[in-house]
């Protein structure tokens, strides 16, 4: 697990971003890493809604580390699961939490801040770093804000709002800050230039692609829920047409094969 973390936390170190396609369950994180994703991280949208919830903090503890369970045993490349809010407003159960999934081997996790104080995530990001330590073991703690996504503060105030709670969490000992709706190439520059952490930025309309987002020094880009909901409006409109026409031959264009499937995972 050591080595995985060492190695994800590598993966920070680039000039192009290291690009994450979220997953949201072993199979969906089988089929990306086979696609060369060197890492796989989680959508917690996505999670949520393939077991059946909506996505906000509701889930159980018991689900989230079920879920990293079932994707920890198909994955050979680092796993980094998306906690929310870690699931308790007490950084100690928050770092209990964690512990259950740096148990399975996960390499990483994002915590987010949302509409809580950011003195909050602050105290639960040093809960995990005491427990982490006090076990002798690692895990790379990808800090999101939801400044820019929130709309947390005035246009003219969202990056320094981002810098303000990026140094708070820095000091914390976050090691990655997430800044999901960062778009404007000025915001993305003044951010880079005044926080110590890799930025994290996600896919969003009008935002540059992997390769300008790396001369901007951004090191980390997400696919966020996108991926889920563009196969989610798939299955919506295979499954709706074929209620409504009962043909077979539009359910098998694009997919992919049976045989293909099989070869992702193991056998046991």
């Amino acid at each position: 697990m050591t080595n995985a973390v060492a190695t994800f936390r590598k993966l920070h170190d680039n000039t192009t971003p290291l690009r994450l396609p979220n997953a949201w369950d072993a199979g969906s994180a089988r089929l990306f890493e086979s696609q060369g994703a060197v890492a796989i991280a989680t959508t917690s949208a996505g999670v949520a809604w393939a077991l059946g919830y909506q996505d906000g903090r509701l889930l159980p503890i018991g689900e989230v580390v079920a879920a990293a369970a079932r994707m920890a045993r198909v994955l050979t490349v680092p796993l980094s699961f998306d906690i929310e809010n870690g699931y308790s407003d007490d950084p100690h159960v928050v770092a209990e939490n964690v512990m259950r999934l740096v148990d399975l081997g996960v390499a990483g996790i994002n915590i987010e801040d949302g509409q809580d104080e950011a003195t909050l995530l602050a105290s639960k990001i040093e809960a995990i770093r005491n427990a982490a330590s006090k076990a002798g073991v690692d895990v790379f703690v990808n800090t999101r804000s939801d400044v820019f996504l929130a709309q947390l503060a005035e246009d003219s105030k969202l990056a320094d709002e981002s810098i303000n709670r990026g140094d708070l969490y820095a000091k914390a000992g976050a090691d990655g800050l997430f800044l999901p709706g960062i778009v404007k190439p000025e915001d993305i520059t003044a951010v880079v230039n005044a926080i110590s952490l890799p930025l994290n930025a996600m896919a969003w309309p009008g935002l540059a692609n992997a390769a300008e987002l790396g001369k901007l020094g951004v090191r980390r880009l997400s696919a966020g829920s996108g991926i889920s909901q563009a196969l989610w409006g798939k299955a919506e409109k295979l499954a709706r047409d074929f209620l409504q026409s009962g043909s077979s031959d539009p359910v098998f264009e694009g997919a992919t094969s049976y045989a293909q499937l099989q070869r992702l995972f193991p056998a046991d």
